[in-house]
């Protein structure tokens, strides 16, 4: 770096200084500037923390390319802006936070930037550290006009996010994003930000209450209650929450693993706190093999609760269902129930859901990946998405919801219980009614972002005529678009029985790859070969990509 970029760099980083509010981060960057350290400052200020449909989201410390009080009160100055201004709906925002590091001082900023704005706006805190689905229900319940969650779900523990709600519990999407990314770039001196000491309302424990209320209304009267389970919030929040649901709709209380059942935003016993994660579920797992008798199953949530994950016992011991599996269970689950509406997921998840749609005589719809988008489809009845994210209260939770999921999921294992069948046995059952739909995907994290960009455009200038010995029949670009879908960063091919498609993550420094096979099985003593047979094809699927990607 030449002498005049590192001086216009230095500038830069003494102005944050001098009206940064936070004592941590000052110290910080303080020190860095003593040191000269010019590397580490440009990681800082080599732009500012995008403001997309997930709001923000990255490491925190100091400067704009990091998450910090100076960056979330400018986000919340922007927010009312565009609140007051531009969408014209002064009125109650409901802010929420999980229990990272920062959440709840990022949240009281927050709180603090809506009451100083005045126009009509007001702000109301959630009582504590809760379920970001808690969160999604405070917004339509109490009538507020938009909703804040200070969260990084499942992030590593140096990460935090500012998540964004509108008045109907959605997330946002275009172009508002890009109308409070405006307003926020518009935000002048931290010093001229309003920031009163008091003003906002603490909710109390009534609207913990009237979500654990409503969380029992996916469940049928006189339903089964006897599954048992072992849980894990993996250091989140969602322990305390999950039991008193427990409780409510009469299921025995989960079996806690104790190591991880408060909250601790350094997730000090796994790698990276999301149950998909090698590893994560190991302690639960060896929970449930412990336990005696045995459980029914093991459930899990990440940090804010939003996503559930399920572990099923079999012959060969415990194992987790991917999500396509357990969207495909709730699915089947509620269809028996008389659930109508629309049955949505995204392009990325099983294309199983639609043909138990179909079958069912209920209308489906594609989205792209993420609740903003699924949350949106008109009529809907059921949303999941392969991540872990269930939507099974669309009137109630318009988002993912981690704490319901897995009450429909208990309720399940219980009524095929007193049946004598299992959750194993009904995903056999879906295979011979509808075809053996196998999923599976390949994630490369990377330290260099520009990696990722450059295997999508090596793919682009390229594209693959066959994986794995199997033609490609059709090759789509969606960053055009395609049919109702808004245009995205990513890939899709067709192949004789397969699908695959490639996109960089939303949310983490990955690149993504996910893949199905699906093909149709006579007879029950067919599912066995079938399911050797998909497992070496996708295990030769994703050596085919790793080797197409060159990552």
């Amino acid at each position: 770096m030449d002498e005049a970029a590192t001086a216009e760099l230095t500038a830069r980083a003494r102005a944050w200084l001098a009206e940064d509010p936070d004592p941590g981060t000052r110290a910080e960057l303080a020190a860095l500037l003593d040191a000269g350290d010019t590397a580490a400052l440009a990681e800082r200020f080599s732009g500012t923390l995008r403001f997309g449909t997930a709001g923000l989201r990255g490491e925190m410390g100091a400067g704009p390319m990091r998450m910090n009080r100076a960056v979330v009160i400018r986000a919340a100055a922007g927010l009312a802006a565009y609140l007051t201004k531009r969408a014209g709906t002064p009125g109650l925002v409901v802010i929420g936070h999980d229990a990272r590091h920062h959440s709840a001082t990022f949240a009281r900023d927050t709180a603090a930037v809506i009451t100083g704005a005045g126009g009509g706006l007001r702000a109301a805190l959630l009582p504590g550290p809760l379920p970001t689905p808690v969160l999604a229900f405070a917004v339509r319940h109490l009538g507020a006009v938009a909703g804040v969650a200070v969260t990084a779900s499942h992030n590593p523990p140096r990460d935090n996010g500012y998540k964004v709600y509108l008045g109907d519990g959605s997330q946002i999407v275009p172009p508002v994003d890009e109308d409070i990314a405006a307003e926020i770039a518009d935000v002048g001196p931290l010093a001229d930000v309003t920031r009163p000491e008091e003003g906002w309302e603490l909710l109390g424990q009534d609207i913990v209450d009237a979500y654990l209320d409503r969380a029992t209304a996916p469940l049928t009267p006189g339903s089964p209650r006897t599954t048992t389970t072992v849980y894990t919030p993996l250091h989140g929040v969602g322990q305390d929450v999950l039991n008193a649901a427990f409780a409510r709709a009469g299921f025995p209380a989960p079996i806690e693993v104790p190591a991880q059942s408060r909250p601790d935003p350094d997730f000090p016993t796994v790698a990276f706190p999301n149950p998909e994660e090698p590893g994560a579920m190991d302690l639960a797992l060896a929970a449930a093999h412990a336990a005696r008798p045995g459980p029914d199953l093991v459930i899990a949530n990440d940090p804010d609760a939003d996503r559930c994950a399920v572990g099923i016992p079999g012959p060969h011991g415990w194992r987790m269902l991917r999500g396509d599996e357990l969207g495909a269970l709730l699915a089947a689950h509620l269809v028996a129930k008389g659930v109508r509406g629309t049955f949505a997921t995204s392009i990325v998840s099983s294309s199983l859901l639609g043909k138990i749609a179909a079958s069912a005589g209920l209308p489906h719809a594609e989205t792209l990946t993420g609740f903003k988008w699924l949350a949106r489809v008109p009529g809907l009845g059921y949303a999941y998405e392969e991540a872990l994210g269930y939507c099974v209260d669309p009137d109630g939770v318009r988002d993912k919801d981690g704490i319901t999921a897995a009450l429909l999921a208990a309720e399940l294992a219980a009524d095929l219980k007193e049946r004598g069948r299992t959750l194993a046995g009904l995903l056999d059952e879906l295979a011979l009614a509808h075809g053996l739909h196998t999923t599976d995907q390949l994630s490369v994290r990377v330290a260099d972002l520009s990696l990722i960009a450059e295997a999508m455009r090596r793919l682009r200038a390229t594209p693959p005529r066959e994986l794995a010995g199997l033609p490609v029949r059709r090759a789509d670009d969606l960053r055009e678009g395609s049919g109702s879908l808004p245009a995205t960063d990513a890939l899709r091919y067709t192949l004789d029985a397969a699908r695959v498609i490639v996109r960089p993550s939303g949310t983490e420094p990955k690149l993504k790859c996910y893949l199905e096979t699906a093909t149709p099985v006579r007879d029950a003593a067919a599912l066995a070969d079938a399911r050797s047979e998909a497992s070496a094809t996708l295990a030769a699927l994703k050596s085919a990509l790793s080797e197409a990607l060159g990552l």
